[in-house]
Formats: C-alpha cells, structure tokens, sequence
C-alpha cells in the first residue's frame, strides 16, 4: 500500500484518477436506468431490451472508432464532441414521447457518441508517471474502478425507483456533463499529444499481446456478467441480497487488486490470476446459500481487478504510443461483446435449468479464459524485468514470439 501512496502522491495523478472515474460514473448508471426508463414507459421489457442492445453495440462500434480519433483530432475535440451527442441522445431518451424503433435509435446514438475516456486516460498514465509506477497504477486503476459498480447501480435503482425514470436518466447526464468537464479541462488531457497512426484501422489487432488482451477481456467480463445475472435470478430484482452478494463480488476485487495486482507480471502471470476467478465461481455451483455466494464470489472477485490490470498493462507494453488509444478501445470492446455474450447465455440457461445455470455459464466463461491463458501464454509480454510503457513510435515494434 506504501507503494500506491507514493503514486497518489505523484502530481496530477490523484486529480486525474478522480476526474475519469467520476466521468465513468454513468457507465455503471445507464443500462440499468434505460432499461427502468423504457419498461416504464412501453410496459415491455422486450422493448427495453432491444434499446439496450441498441446501446451496446453502439458502444461495441464506436470504442476503436473514437479512440483512433484522438491521434487525428486530438483527444480533447474527440472526448468534447463525443460528450455533447450523447448526454444529448440520453436526454432525448428521458423526455421524447416516441416508439420504440426512435427509442432504439436514440439507444443507439448514446453508444456511438459514448467518450472514449477510459481510452483516453490510458493513453495517459504512461506520460504522467515513471516506469517503475506505470504498473501500480494501471492495478490501482483496475482496483478503483470497482467503486463504480459497487455505487453506481445502487445510487441509480434508488433515484429511478424513489423519484423517477426521467430524474434517473438527467442525473445521469448532469454527472456525464460535470465528469466529462473535469476530465477534458485537466491540464494533463491537454499536454498528452496522442501520434497519429501510421497503420491502417483494426491493424493493432494483429499484435498477440493486443488479441490476447481482448479476447480473454471478453471471457472474463462474460464471466462477470454471468454472475450479475445468477445473483439477480437467484435472489430477486428486489431483493436486498442481490445488491449485497454483488458489493461483496466487487469489493473482492477491489480488494485483490489493491493488494496483488502490482506485483510484477510474467507470461505466466494471467493464467494464474484467472484462476482464482475460475476457481471461484467454480465454487459456486456447489450451492445458493446466500452466505456460500458471498464467500465464493469474493474469493473470485479477488483474482478479477488483478487480471484486468495485466490486461491494461501488456496492452500498453505491446504498441507503438501511437497505437495506444485503439488498441484500448478493442480491448473495450471485447469487454462489452463479453458483457453481452455473458448475460444472453445466463438468460438461456436460467430459463432452462434455473438460476444455477448462470454460475455453470460463468464458471464456463472462466475456464476459457484460463485455457486461453495457459494455451497461449507465450504471447504475453515478460514484465517482470521491464516497465509497461509503450513502444516509442521512433523505434521499430519487436516481434513477440
């Protein structure tokens, strides 16, 4: 811990942490809030599903869109332009009177205008802090993100169903607007200069380090959706253990990336971390007791926050500087096509078997990733003996074997 003290200590590093986790806040808000919204508004989760499978692949599209941008247009017009459509469609959702096919287009725009940040910020850390911090702070940021799917669902199911669905949805993008500004107004936003890309569009995925990245992100937020799934099933939309069992699912990985995931990464590195998340949710298919969950899902989550981190950390480590911002959009990407993929065959399975089939779809989930990760193990980066700075765009990019 003395280490990430040191690292907050940093200038600038604790102000941008802030900023561009307030400016995600909305990302753990908007799902559930569309989803109230539209129900409420059509009677019909169906509807309220197509709009948020509207919004996800808006999402799943843009993010290496978007992301290369900021290499040609900079980061600050890309994240201002971005931020203004959406909080846009989003308020347009809240007070439109429509159908439901204007409903899914407005989806739709909020996922294609959705600020590249996370992109942004992780293009960033590697000019903010000096080799040796650059791991640590990825963790940390792997870590602290929790916060956001701990607080957020709570504070927007509490707003949607207390207030209302209109509210939800303008307190959403107050907090977009606010976040959005504080992070596009740092003064480290502004200095960053991203390259433009010499390499044509969707290039970067044929780096081994960036596949990798990408599709065991894919298997491991599947994994993470699946379970999100099993509790609500499990334990009801409105029941207090759900919100509980989840936290706990978080707070172990905020636990376990704050505690392990410095530690230096190796090509072996991934598969053991994924395989504290697999063993986990393994666990959990031995029962339902609430009690069982929690313990099983927290030792899970510990292994999740760690795994990201090495997931941001050999992204960074494998590119040119220039490629940085589209190769973390891919990885973003992955992410949400795996929250998607998680949560459609939990959905399958708890409508076959009952809510124990979304933890055999989530320990299902895990284990590719750790065969992923054992299979190809060579085509991640050895970090144990350097930083994970980007490749220099004036030096030639080695060939990982």
């Amino acid at each position: 811990m003395a280490g990430y003290r040191d690292l907050l200590r940093t200038p600038g590093v604790g102000r941008i942490i802030a900023a561009q986790l307030t400016a995600r806040f909305p990302n753990g808000m908007t799902s559930l809030a569309i989803l109230l919204h539209i129900e409420h508004v059509t009677g019909s989760y169906g509807a309220a599903g197509l709009v948020l499978a509207a919004t996800s692949v808006g999402q799943a599209v843009a993010g290496p869109v978007t992301s290369r941008w900021m290499g040609v247009w900079g980061m600050r017009r890309v994240l201002t332009l971005t931020l203004a459509v959406c909080a846009s469609a989003i308020t347009a959702l809240a007070v439109v009177d429509s159908v439901l096919p204007v409903y899914m287009g407005l989806g739709l725009v909020a996922g294609l205008s959705t600020p590249p940040v996370q992109s942004a910020v992780r293009t960033i850390y590697p000019k903010m802090v000096n080799s040796r911090q650059l791991t640590p702070l990825f963790s940390l940021d792997a870590s602290l993100q929790e916060i956001i799917w701990i607080l957020a669902p709570v504070v927007i199911t509490f707003v949607a169903t207390q207030v209302g669905t209109v509210p939800a949805l303008i307190l959403i993008v107050v907090i977009l607007i606010g976040g959005g500004a504080w992070f596009i107004l740092s003064p480290e936003v502004g200095r960053v200069r991203i390259p433009r890309s010499r390499r044509s569009f969707g290039k970067v995925l044929a780096k081994p380090p960036v596949l990798l990245a990408t599709v065991v992100g894919f298997l491991l937020i599947g994994a993470c959706s699946a379970v999100e799934a099993g509790v609500v099933s499990t334990f009801g939309h409105g029941g207090l253990e759900a919100g509980l069992v989840l936290a706990v699912f978080s707070i172990g990985s905020l636990a376990g990336g704050l505690s392990f995931g410095h530690i230096p990464m190796g090509p072996w590195s991934m598969a053991r971390r994924l395989g504290i998340v697999a063993a986990g949710l393994a666990l959990t298919m031995v029962s339902l007791n609430v009690w069982w969950l929690g313990g099983t899902l927290f030792a899970a989550g510990i292994g999740i926050a760690p795994a990201l981190a090495m997931i941001f950390a050999v992204t960074s480590a494998s590119v040119k500087f220039s490629d940085t911002a589209e190769a973390y959009g891919w990885v973003g990407t992955g992410q949400l096509i795996g929250a998607a993929a998680g949560s459609a065959v939990a959905g399958l399975l708890i409508d076959g078997v009952g809510p124990q089939g979304a933890y055999w779809a989530a320990s299902g989930f895990a284990i590719a990733g750790l065969l992923v990760a054992v299979l190809f193990f060579r085509g991640f980066p050895d970090l144990r003996h350097r930083d994970a700075s980007p490749i220099p765009d004036t030096e030639p990019v080695p060939t990982i074997t």
